[in-house]
């Protein structure tokens, strides 16, 4: 889909509007190509080219939505769109009104198309990731292509935003329960990278070989690399920022936000509308600020406002939802070459597993540490430490026990592709604290 042929189809379809009727049509499509991996083979390839069209038809403070399946064929496309305005417009006649319907009202233009990116050919990436995993027991999934999202109301919103990426997510198996798991993704291809990354797993595979260490329940001083740090804002993500559970008082957070509590003043979190994949623009025709300050210097900041709760609270709308969709927590000044050094003695933990919260109202979570967790001592990577359960409050691993965050981020993309492929993403540091609790 181009964004003439979707700015006419919906020009054609708002031509048929009655009285005070607003139509709003928000398109999502894709056309990406995946591969997956088994025993370090191709065993299924494919590639999806799909659009989705979600109509909106408000009248006075009612409104219904539907959505289908776009075939690429104007006429074919057109006569599907009216029909299913008729049974919009059947289904407003019994709605009662919404008292949190909001729109924009006034209409807004603008394109994004970040089209000097090229990805690579598919088989090309994957080759890549075969001939560096040679030997190996590698399950993998390769997603790349572009995603496009399109707004045009009968207002005169006329949006556009696309944007190419890949993701090249991966598990090493060694034996038993053993594996290491890895990833690659971003808008920019470099081969060196995938070469770089099963060079580290299979030095890491080398160490996963020896006998586990068993830990008795303690806390231990650790360093959680960046996929275990996005594990914890994940957590952060699920109602930390949402104003209605703010204004409910169901946020998480809500210590933080009486300044009860606090996070280490070098904690920053942002809601980067601009940087990821996500467009600029919400679904109701809102344009986006650049950035949202979620955490500031480890005090609350603001909360993301998407359309309805920007009604319901009388809040500008500065969110498409409640949750995040392109986080990024600021650097800190650690090299991740000098990680091991200042650990000296204590946990590696690549990954955190099956988190969730055991006390909201302390910002605790628990979660497993599984896979790629190792013990160090004398800042040299020992043997794997078998699996163990935490259970810790977020003021303290990001708080009171964070000792530092590295220099380097990692940008870090979803893999989930229901109802297509995701937008969201992350930009995180790692973190070195002084002690994580292992409850088991």
């Amino acid at each position: 889909m181009t964004p003439d042929a979707f700015f006419a189809l919906a020009g054609r379809m708002s031509a048929g509007l009655t009285g005070d009727e607003v139509l709003f049509c928000n398109l999502g499509g894709e056309v990406s190509d995946f591969v997956r991996l088994n025993r370090n083979r191709i065993r299924q390839a494919g590639n999806v080219r799909a659009a989705g069209l979600t109509l909106t038809l408000i009248e006075g403070a009612r409104q219904a939505e539907a959505a289908f399946d776009l075939s690429g064929d104007p006429e074919a496309d057109l006569a599907l769109g009216r029909a299913l305005i008729g049974r919009l417009r059947e289904r407003l006649a019994v709605l009662p009104d919404d008292p949190y319907l909001q729109y924009a009202t006034e209409p807004s233009t603008g394109t994004t198309c970040r089209d000097h990116q090229v990805l690579p050919p598919a088989e090309e990436a994957v080759a890549t990731l075969i001939e560096a995993a040679e030997g190996l027991d590698l399950v993998g999934i390769w997603a790349g292509g572009l995603i496009q999202t399109g707004l045009a109301s009968s207002l005169g919103h006329r949006h556009w935003h696309e944007r190419a990426s890949f993701n090249l997510d991966w598990s090493v198996y060694l034996t038993g329960d053993k594996a290491l798991k890895a990833s690659y993704s971003g808008f920019d291809w470099n081969p060196d990278v995938v070469h770089e990354r099963l060079r580290t797993m299979r030095a890491g595979l080398e160490i996963l070989g020896r006998p586990a260490r068993r830990l008795d329940p303690g806390r231990y001083r650790a360093y959680l690399a960046p996929p275990a740090v996005e594990e914890l804002m994940g957590m952060l993500a699920w109602g930390g920022f949402d104003l209605r559970d703010h204004r409910t008082q169901q946020t998480p957070l809500l210590k933080l936000v009486r300044g009860e509590r606090s996070f280490d003043p070098r904690v920053t979190l942002r809601e980067d509308h601009v940087r990821g994949l996500t467009p600029g623009f919400t679904p109701e025709g809102f344009i986006l600020p650049p950035s949202v300050t979620l955490i500031d210097g480890g005090a609350f900041g603001d909360c993301l406002v998407d359309a309805r709760s920007g009604r319901e609270y009388g809040e500008p709308v500065n969110a498409a939802s409640g949750s995040p969709e392109s986080l990024s927590l600021e650097p800190g000044d650690l090299p991740e070459s000098e990680v091991l050094a200042r650990l000296d003695t204590g946990l590696w933990i690549g990954h955190l597993w099956y988190c969730n919260w055991s006390d909201p109202n302390e910002a605790r979570v628990t979660g497993m540490t599984r896979f790629g967790t190792f013990w160090v001592e004398g800042g040299e990577i020992r043997c794997p430490v078998e699996v163990m359960r935490f259970d810790d409050s977020l003021y303290a691993l990001l708080g009171t026990r964070l000792e530092a965050l590295t220099r380097e981020r990692e940008l870090r993309l979803s893999p989930e592709t229901y109802e297509g492929r995701s937008s969201a993403s992350v930009l995180l540091p790692g973190a070195l604290v002084s002690g994580i609790a292992l409850t088991l």
